[in-house]
């Protein structure tokens, strides 16, 4: 009894200090509506020695037609990010993204790297709720990102409720280094609802925003704000299908985005 006793406090104990490592450690971030990486998660992560392998693609039809800061026009451009998550423990995951772009007139060009580590509350626990909170750490090229560096902790909220799946993702950003430095910690929430129509049919609906910094949000038309209409295919617990359309609601946000995600666990 005593060594059961002392493996749950040594497993209570390393769980607290992986998040207290996540909240601590610098991490780096695109703004979220780089178009990169467009996805609400879940609580869950990848299972201890798995590997999930996702190709993001994400086409912007109808956005930002001129050069700002810098930065290259998202119009008729094609993001094509690479993300390989691991599963180290039941609840410690660490995911690792390469950021890639076509752009008109451009060709295929390399954005930035990211590492993503995440923990989780552990099944054992019998939350009512799933629970994980995740952080990045990368770096993108000054002309795709005003910010080359920048910090994200996002906690992760998630129930599945008979047919119905909710998730709730209220992200925080900071600028380390760009145009944006000088300014405070930006909130950045997202959301999903979806219904299963079948076992392996999804419909649903997911939600972006970038509000600006906490306790002086940007006005409304400053603000970025998304719908995407989406449908999730459950085909092996293996496999991953995401494909949505998004529409802006602000002249911030680019006004229709095509996203597909594909991915297979190893």
């Amino acid at each position: 009894m005593r060594v059961k006793a002392g493996l749950r406090t040594v497993r209570w104990l390393s769980l607290r200090l992986a998040v207290l490592w996540l909240l601590l450690v610098p991490a780096l971030r695109n703004q979220a509506q780089d178009n990169y990486e467009i996805q609400v998660y879940g609580a869950d992560t990848v299972p201890a020695g798995r590997t999930m392998v996702e190709l993001h693609s994400n086409y912007t039809a109808d956005g930002e037609r001129e050069v700002i800061n810098g930065v290259l026009p998202s119009n008729h451009a094609l993001h094509e990010t690479l993300e390989i998550t691991h599963g180290f423990t039941p609840w410690f995951e660490t995911g690792f993204y390469v950021f890639t772009s076509i752009q008109p007139d451009q060709g295929w060009q390399w954005v930035g790297d990211h590492i993503r580590p995440r923990v989780r509350v552990p099944e054992d626990w019998h939350w009512p709720v799933g629970v994980s909170i995740s952080t990045e750490i990368g770096y993108q090229r000054s002309s795709f990102s005003e910010d080359t560096w920048s910090w994200e902790i996002r906690p992760i909220i998630d129930k599945q409720w008979k047919r119905w799946y909710f998730a709730v993702n209220p992200a925080f950003e900071k600028s380390l280094h760009g145009l944006n430095s000088n300014q405070g910690f930006g909130f950045a929430p997202s959301a999903k609802i979806s219904f299963d129509l079948t076992k392996m049919i999804a419909i649903g609906a997911e939600y972006y925003a970038s509000l600006g910094p906490v306790g002086d949000f940007s006005s409304w038309e400053q603000q970025q704000h998304q719908i995407f209409p989406v449908v999730d295919l459950n085909l092996s617990p293996k496999l991953e299908f995401n494909f949505g359309v998004g529409f802006g609601l602000t002249q911030s946000t680019d006004n229709l985005i095509i996203k597909l995600i594909l991915g297979y666990q190893f």
